[in-house]
């Protein structure tokens, strides 16, 4: 079914029923015949068909929200798993005034530890206090 959206929303893309099985990497047969069994699940016609492409009947519009929402849900929960799977991975950067580094320590350990596909950068620099009156020029007069 997700599929099936998703040539939907192809053909919402491309608006052109040449153009978007390419996009879906599927021919114009099965694009088609997605469109057709959708329209036939949900007992309304999605499509205004015709050519060239006269674009989504209401209902079809409609059915295109939807679809907008099922995909990115279906996506997001795709990649959540494929992250609960393999665990978490990326950068972390860490930004600590000189004081704090044994604490970043403390906590970035444990973490790297459960989590060792995760790159931890830390960075240090002196307090915003002590910038702030290095950089602060005194007027003469």
């Amino acid at each position: 079914m997700i599929e099936k959206l998703d040539d939907l929303l192809a053909l919402s893309r491309e608006q052109h029923f040449g153009r978007a099985p390419a996009a879906c990497r599927v021919t114009p047969q099965m694009l088609s015949a997605s469109v057709k069994n959708l329209e036939n699940r949900f007992g309304v016609q999605l499509v205004q068909r015709g050519s060239p492409f006269h674009g989504f009947t209401p209902k079809g519009q409609r059915v295109l929200s939807w679809a907008r929402r099922i995909v990115a849900d279906s996506r997001t929960m795709q990649k959540d798993v494929a992250t609960l799977r393999r665990g978490l991975s990326g950068h972390l950067r860490i930004a600590a005034i000189p004081t704090a580094l044994p604490m970043v320590a403390d906590l970035t350990t444990p973490y790297r530890s459960r989590h060792p596909d995760v790159r931890v950068t830390i960075a240090s620099s002196a307090s915003t206090a002590s910038w702030r009156c290095r950089s602060t020029r005194r007027s003469t007069g």
